[in-house]
């Protein structure tokens, strides 16, 4: 069986050492060290940056405007009680949940593009968010949980989504291309259960269960950003640690091996640190969509780089975040609507010109 056409092209050898002349290496002793690339390095620059400009403005902007000054002195304490109130127990966690979830959500996309060596190779299409929306509708639906229930309901359907769709491919070893389409198949028949659960329940909690569907921000506080943020300070490391060998896949498998890549072990590790990554973001946030599937994209076009470029990815999808809460919160002000629906619209775009562009790619 061959590939799809939209199958990424293996990057030449070559290619790769010519990048890599052109950064710098620095080392922590006892014997870790990483590659710096300087267009990377300062795509990363830009957009924390851009990541101040966007959480200040989410900061200070609102029914209830905040000056800069204000919020900062909020911050340190000094602030006023109702300054304290809107900025420290309202919009603060909805930026920390929204910046984590965006970080969580592109980094593991990207492990998932790497490892399957395909721009579609990203959690929506494989299936992993489809179950996670199955477990949250079992409890909110048959089992009638609240919202800790439902966030562990999403977690444990998202995790037995992907060991599902592991086992499944990995007849003769992991392949990419048989890792999505696989995916999709399960996909496609958990979204059919998940439409009999939404017709078979009442309407008023079926609309419940559809806000959290589409993914949102609203409401959310410390009580999401907490356990996400020690789940990402646990998995994040792990996964970045692992960047180099990810890199070095990026080659192809036999060019890996021969690199000393053990690529049982690396996919295992960042397979399973991206599917929690996920399972983490959908517990806070709900089943948000396409951040996995553009954000490295994004991130790989900015930077020009090769290989893993996790921290670009986790940055560029905190930023898509970020912008796209502010405009679902502002563009149709004083109605709120979920995130999820101003990344659907979006990524829906994006996907349409990825698969006319590697079509394309793929033709000539």
């Amino acid at each position: 069986m061959t590939a799809p056409v939209f199958e990424r092209a293996r990057v030449p050898e070559q290619h790769v050492a010519e990048k890599a002349r052109k950064g710098r290496t620095v080392r922590l002793g006892n014997g870790f060290s990483f590659r710096v690339e300087g267009r990377s390095l300062g795509v990363c620059l830009g957009l924390v940056v851009a990541l101040i400009g966007v959480v200040a403005v989410s900061l200070t902007t609102g029914d209830y405007p905040i000056s800069v000054p204000d919020v900062l002195k909020t911050l340190v304490g000094q602030g006023e009680r109702a300054d304290e109130f809107i900025v420290l127990g309202l919009r603060l966690p909805r930026v920390v949940v929204g910046l984590l979830v965006g970080i969580g959500l592109g980094i593991a996309g990207a492990v998932f593009q790497l490892v399957t060596r395909n721009p579609l190779g990203s959690p929506d299409v494989i299936g992993f968010t489809s179950g996670a929306v199955t477990g949250a509708l079992v409890v909110l639906l048959v089992l009638n949980g609240g919202g800790w229930q439902t966030s562990f309901g999403a977690l444990i359907g998202g995790g037995g989504t992907a060991i599902l769709v592991y086992l499944l491919s990995t007849r003769g070893g992991v392949q990419g291309y048989r890792l999505i389409l696989v995916g999709i198949g399960i996909s496609a028949v958990l979204q059919a259960a998940n439409d009999y659960l939404l017709t078979r329940a009442r309407v008023e909690d079926a609309q419940q269960a559809q806000v959290w569907i589409t993914g949102s921000l609203n409401g959310r506080g410390w009580e999401q950003a907490l356990p996400l943020g020690i789940g990402l300070a646990i998995l994040v490391p792990i996964t970045l640690f692992a960047g180099r060998s990810l890199t070095m896949m990026d080659l192809g498998d036999d060019a890996a091996r021969a690199l000393g890549v053990d690529l049982g072990r690396t996919r295992m590790i960042v397979l399973v640190a991206a599917t929690a990554m996920t399972a983490l973001a959908a517990m806070a946030a709900g089943p948000i969509s396409f951040v996995a599937l553009a954000a490295p994209q994004v991130a790989r076009r900015l930077t020009g780089a090769v290989g893993s470029g996790l921290v670009a990815a986790g940055l560029t999808g905190a930023l898509l975040l970020l912008v796209s809460d502010f405009a679902a919160q502002r563009l149709f002000a004083p109605t709120q609507l979920p995130v999820g629906v101003m990344t659907g619209a979006v990524g829906g775009v994006y996907l349409a010109y990825l698969l006319v562009s590697q079509w394309r790619r793929g033709r000539g």
